[in-house]
Protein backbone atom coordinates (compact mmCIF):
# COMPACT_ATOMS: atom_id res chain seq x y z
CA UNK A 1 0.00 0.00 0.00
CA UNK A 2 1.63 3.50 -1.14
CA UNK A 3 2.03 5.69 1.60
CA UNK A 4 0.16 9.04 1.04
CA UNK A 5 3.49 11.04 1.45
CA UNK A 6 4.91 9.32 -1.27
CA UNK A 7 1.98 10.28 -3.45
CA UNK A 8 2.29 13.77 -2.48
CA UNK A 9 5.62 14.05 -3.65
CA UNK A 10 5.08 11.57 -6.68
CA UNK A 11 2.60 14.49 -7.73
CA UNK A 12 4.75 17.67 -7.21
CA UNK A 13 7.52 15.63 -8.95
CA UNK A 14 5.10 15.55 -11.85
CA UNK A 15 4.06 18.92 -11.70
CA UNK A 16 7.52 20.38 -11.49
CA UNK A 17 8.50 18.77 -14.70
CA UNK A 18 5.52 19.48 -16.29
CA UNK A 19 6.71 23.10 -15.43
CA UNK A 20 9.83 22.51 -16.77
CA UNK A 21 8.69 21.34 -20.03
CA UNK A 22 6.39 24.48 -20.64
CA UNK A 23 9.42 26.20 -19.67
CA UNK A 24 11.77 24.48 -22.25
CA UNK A 25 12.31 26.47 -25.45
CA UNK A 26 12.61 24.42 -29.07
CA UNK A 27 16.52 24.03 -28.50
CA UNK A 28 16.11 22.20 -25.19
CA UNK A 29 17.22 25.60 -22.97
CA UNK A 30 15.25 25.79 -19.59
CA UNK A 31 14.17 28.72 -18.18
CA UNK A 32 11.05 31.30 -17.22
CA UNK A 33 9.80 32.93 -20.61
CA UNK A 34 9.90 37.02 -19.48
CA UNK A 35 7.27 39.70 -20.29
CA UNK A 36 8.27 40.79 -23.33
CA UNK A 37 6.25 41.04 -26.62
CA UNK A 38 8.72 41.33 -29.46
CA UNK A 39 8.53 43.67 -32.64
CA UNK A 40 10.66 42.37 -35.25
CA UNK A 41 11.96 45.22 -37.12
CA UNK A 42 15.12 43.57 -38.31
CA UNK A 43 16.34 46.56 -40.83
CA UNK A 44 17.09 48.62 -37.50
CA UNK A 45 19.87 46.07 -36.77
CA UNK A 46 22.46 48.00 -39.38
CA UNK A 47 21.81 51.48 -37.16
CA UNK A 48 22.18 49.69 -33.77
CA UNK A 49 25.58 47.23 -34.38
CA UNK A 50 26.83 50.03 -36.89
CA UNK A 51 24.88 53.21 -36.49
CA UNK A 52 26.80 55.58 -34.31
CA UNK A 53 30.63 53.63 -34.81
CA UNK A 54 30.18 54.04 -38.50
CA UNK A 55 29.85 58.11 -38.22
CA UNK A 56 33.54 58.81 -38.69
CA UNK A 57 33.36 62.33 -40.54
CA UNK A 58 31.05 65.04 -42.59
CA UNK A 59 31.14 61.79 -45.27
CA UNK A 60 29.96 59.28 -43.49
CA UNK A 61 27.30 61.49 -41.54
CA UNK A 62 23.65 61.12 -41.96
CA UNK A 63 23.27 64.70 -40.44
CA UNK A 64 25.18 65.84 -43.15
CA UNK A 65 24.23 63.81 -45.50
CA UNK A 66 20.33 65.00 -44.98
CA UNK A 67 20.33 68.28 -46.41
CA UNK A 68 21.71 66.89 -49.79
CA UNK A 69 18.79 65.46 -50.63
CA UNK A 70 14.98 66.21 -50.96
CA UNK A 71 12.61 67.28 -48.14
CA UNK A 72 10.89 64.40 -49.07
CA UNK A 73 13.50 61.55 -49.10
CA UNK A 74 15.32 63.13 -45.34
CA UNK A 75 12.05 63.82 -44.00
CA UNK A 76 12.89 67.68 -43.47
CA UNK A 77 10.23 69.77 -42.39
CA UNK A 78 11.93 72.96 -42.73
CA UNK A 79 15.54 74.43 -43.39
CA UNK A 80 16.69 77.51 -41.87
CA UNK A 81 19.82 79.63 -42.64
CA UNK A 82 22.18 77.43 -40.11
CA UNK A 83 20.12 74.78 -39.00
CA UNK A 84 17.32 72.70 -40.01
CA UNK A 85 14.50 70.11 -38.80
CA UNK A 86 13.94 66.56 -39.13
CA UNK A 87 11.66 64.38 -38.03
CA UNK A 88 13.31 61.47 -36.04
CA UNK A 89 13.52 58.18 -38.14
CA UNK A 90 13.37 56.26 -34.85
CA UNK A 91 10.54 58.33 -33.00
CA UNK A 92 9.56 58.23 -29.12
CA UNK A 93 6.39 59.72 -29.74
CA UNK A 94 4.91 60.65 -33.41
CA UNK A 95 5.95 64.12 -34.69
CA UNK A 96 9.60 63.56 -32.92
CA UNK A 97 11.86 66.18 -33.96
CA UNK A 98 15.20 66.69 -34.45
CA UNK A 99 16.80 70.47 -34.61
CA UNK A 100 20.49 70.47 -36.19
CA UNK A 101 23.16 72.56 -37.20
CA UNK A 102 24.31 72.00 -40.73
CA UNK A 103 28.07 72.04 -39.79
CA UNK A 104 29.25 69.03 -38.59
CA UNK A 105 29.69 69.85 -34.92
CA UNK A 106 29.67 67.70 -31.55
CA UNK A 107 28.56 69.36 -28.54
CA UNK A 108 26.68 72.55 -28.13
CA UNK A 109 29.37 74.24 -26.81
CA UNK A 110 30.91 74.40 -30.55
CA UNK A 111 28.03 75.79 -31.60
CA UNK A 112 28.31 80.42 -33.10
CA UNK A 113 26.19 82.91 -31.24
CA UNK A 114 23.71 82.72 -34.78
CA UNK A 115 23.70 78.65 -34.88
CA UNK A 116 22.74 78.61 -30.78
CA UNK A 117 19.97 81.51 -31.40
CA UNK A 118 18.32 79.65 -35.21
CA UNK A 119 18.67 76.19 -33.24
CA UNK A 120 16.76 77.83 -29.96
CA UNK A 121 14.03 80.19 -32.76
CA UNK A 122 13.28 76.07 -34.46
CA UNK A 123 12.97 74.35 -31.18
CA UNK A 124 10.45 77.21 -30.27
CA UNK A 125 8.54 77.21 -33.47
CA UNK A 126 8.93 73.21 -34.01
CA UNK A 127 6.74 73.32 -30.44
CA UNK A 128 4.21 75.94 -32.00
CA UNK A 129 4.27 73.82 -35.36
CA UNK A 130 3.45 70.30 -32.79
CA UNK A 131 0.85 72.04 -30.85
CA UNK A 132 -0.89 73.31 -34.31
CA UNK A 133 -0.93 70.00 -36.45
CA UNK A 134 -1.51 67.29 -33.03
CA UNK A 135 -2.67 69.28 -29.97
CA UNK A 136 0.43 68.33 -28.37
CA UNK A 137 0.02 69.01 -24.74
CA UNK A 138 3.39 69.08 -23.38
CA UNK A 139 6.86 68.58 -24.30
CA UNK A 140 10.14 66.82 -23.82
CA UNK A 141 13.42 69.00 -25.21
CA UNK A 142 16.71 67.76 -24.67
CA UNK A 143 20.58 67.18 -26.35
CA UNK A 144 22.34 64.00 -25.41
CA UNK A 145 26.10 64.95 -25.83
CA UNK A 146 28.67 61.95 -25.93
CA UNK A 147 27.80 58.66 -26.16
CA UNK A 148 27.97 57.97 -22.83
CA UNK A 149 25.46 60.81 -22.18
CA UNK A 150 23.01 58.66 -24.95
CA UNK A 151 23.96 60.00 -27.94
CA UNK A 152 22.84 57.75 -30.82
CA UNK A 153 24.60 59.74 -33.33
CA UNK A 154 27.71 61.99 -30.59
CA UNK A 155 29.70 63.47 -33.64
CA UNK A 156 26.72 66.00 -35.26
CA UNK A 157 24.89 67.96 -32.58
CA UNK A 158 20.76 67.46 -32.49
CA UNK A 159 18.11 68.57 -30.00
CA UNK A 160 15.29 66.63 -29.63
CA UNK A 161 11.66 68.09 -29.49
CA UNK A 162 9.54 65.11 -28.18
CA UNK A 163 5.60 65.96 -28.40
CA UNK A 164 3.31 64.69 -25.02
CA UNK A 165 0.04 64.22 -24.74
CA UNK A 166 -1.61 63.18 -21.69
CA UNK A 167 -2.11 59.44 -21.52
CA UNK A 168 0.71 58.57 -24.44
CA UNK A 169 2.47 56.47 -21.31
CA UNK A 170 -1.07 53.72 -21.35
CA UNK A 171 -0.44 50.29 -20.88
CA UNK A 172 1.28 49.30 -24.39
CA UNK A 173 4.22 51.17 -23.57
CA UNK A 174 4.74 49.94 -20.00
CA UNK A 175 2.75 46.70 -19.76
CA UNK A 176 3.13 45.51 -23.49
CA UNK A 177 6.71 47.05 -24.15
CA UNK A 178 4.86 48.55 -27.62
CA UNK A 179 4.70 51.84 -29.31
CA UNK A 180 1.60 52.46 -31.31
CA UNK A 181 2.36 54.56 -34.49
CA UNK A 182 -0.50 55.79 -36.17
CA UNK A 183 0.84 57.97 -39.27
CA UNK A 184 3.60 57.07 -41.34
CA UNK A 185 6.83 59.37 -41.18
CA UNK A 186 6.41 60.67 -44.72
CA UNK A 187 2.51 61.82 -43.86
CA UNK A 188 3.59 63.20 -40.76
CA UNK A 189 6.52 65.10 -42.07
CA UNK A 190 3.97 66.93 -44.43
CA UNK A 191 1.75 67.95 -41.99
CA UNK A 192 4.42 69.62 -40.11
CA UNK A 193 5.60 71.52 -42.80
CA UNK A 194 1.66 72.31 -43.62
CA UNK A 195 1.74 74.49 -40.29
CA UNK A 196 5.19 75.70 -40.17
CA UNK A 197 4.93 78.86 -41.74
CA UNK A 198 1.79 79.76 -39.79
CA UNK A 199 3.48 78.27 -37.14
CA UNK A 200 6.64 80.70 -37.76
CA UNK A 201 4.18 83.42 -38.24
CA UNK A 202 2.64 82.49 -34.41
CA UNK A 203 6.56 82.70 -33.17
CA UNK A 204 7.19 85.76 -34.49
CA UNK A 205 3.82 87.42 -33.00
CA UNK A 206 4.75 85.47 -29.30
CA UNK A 207 8.14 87.21 -29.36
CA UNK A 208 7.19 90.40 -29.89
CA UNK A 209 4.46 90.42 -27.33
CA UNK A 210 7.26 88.78 -24.59
CA UNK A 211 9.65 91.59 -25.77
CA UNK A 212 6.98 94.25 -24.52
CA UNK A 213 6.48 92.78 -21.66
CA UNK A 214 9.85 92.26 -20.96
CA UNK A 215 10.00 96.27 -21.65
CA UNK A 216 7.91 96.83 -19.42
CA UNK A 217 8.89 94.81 -16.76
CA UNK A 218 12.55 96.61 -17.15
CA UNK A 219 10.81 100.18 -16.90
CA UNK A 220 8.51 99.27 -14.15
CA UNK A 221 12.61 98.05 -12.45
CA UNK A 222 13.39 101.08 -13.25
CA UNK A 223 11.15 102.84 -11.18
CA UNK A 224 11.32 100.52 -8.28
CA UNK A 225 15.31 101.72 -8.30
CA UNK A 226 16.29 104.72 -5.54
Amino acid sequence: MTRPEASDADARDLARASADASATDGFALPGAPDAFERFWNAHRMAYVTQGSDQVKDEHTCPFCAAPQRSDGESLIVHRGRTAYVVLNLYPYNPGHLLVCPYRHVPLYTDTTAEEAAEMAELTQTAMLALGHATRAAGYNLGMNQGSVAGAGIAAHLHQHVVPRWTGDGNFLPIIARTKNMSQTLGETREILAGVWDEAAADHARRQEANARAAAERAGRGDEDRP
